[in-house]
């Protein structure tokens, strides 16, 4: 039976790849990216009591952005309302685990083989860039930089896949995968799940849209088998 998770420390490199300008927007959209990724991260472990005044001094934002960053992650179920106690980090269930890969199937697929369609050269490159930067990071047990990399990936395919609808919706659903991931992985998951990402972002980046969607459906039963093989611990 895989050990209980444990916290890790904070990270110095934020997941999010490219800073937002300033204003009032993108001070909503920063703390959302810095909170999920503290969340995403167990930072803030499932259970924790989310302070807007407190986590506004910890990461130098406003009040207000960090309402709507909580707000935010609320509806994407991150977080919930507990009568007398605020709003907490949800805990992580198993049988809501399963319900979001089903959805996360079909979806997933489709913007991989979209984005095998449509994918740019540059992005392409980054592609095959990210796909060798996670097998490397597996290969070192580098949790941190393997996660970079599967970020990276995400945004490339999403971006180039020109299905915000689809987006919208598979990006909660990236966010509580990693969670359970960052909770539950070992050293022999991370290289597992390495050359899943691998093959798929190599089949994307080769334009070929059967492969892509035949690779997202392996990843997406290795990611089902990793689920069940932690049920006991969830």
């Amino acid at each position: 039976m895989p050990a209980k998770p444990k916290t890790p420390s904070p990270s110095r490199t934020r997941l999010a790849v490219t800073p937002p300008a300033e204003g009032p927007q993108s001070l909503a959209e920063r703390a959302y990216q810095q909170l999920e990724e503290m969340i995403v991260t167990l930072e803030l472990a499932p259970g924790s009591v989310l302070s807007e005044a407190s986590l506004s001094a910890l990461m130098g934002i406003g009040r207000t952005p960090i309402r709507e960053a909580l707000k935010r992650l609320e509806i994407q179920r991150l977080v919930t309302s507990v009568p007398r106690r605020g709003l907490l980090v949800r805990e992580m269930n198993v049988a809501e685990h399963f319900a979001l890969l089903e959805v996360m199937r079909p979806l997933d697929r489709l913007l991989a083989t979209k984005a095998a369609r449509w994918a740019t050269e540059p992005q392409r490159t980054a592609l095959r860039k990210a796909a060798k930067g996670m097998l490397d990071a597996a290969k070192k047990g580098d949790k941190h930089a393997y996660l970079l990399c599967d970020h990276a990936c995400d945004q490339i395919v999403t971006a180039a896949a020109h299905n915000p609808f689809a987006v919208d919706a598979l990006s909660p659903l990236y966010s509580h995968c990693r969670r359970i991931w960052c909770s539950y992985s070992r050293p022999a998951d991370l290289l597992q799940s390495a050359e899943k990402h691998a093959r798929l972002m190599e089949a994307v980046a080769d334009g070929d849209e059967e492969a892509a969607g035949r690779a997202s459906d392996a990843l997406l039963d290795f990611l089902e088998s990793f689920t069940r093989s932690v049920v006991g611990v969830i």
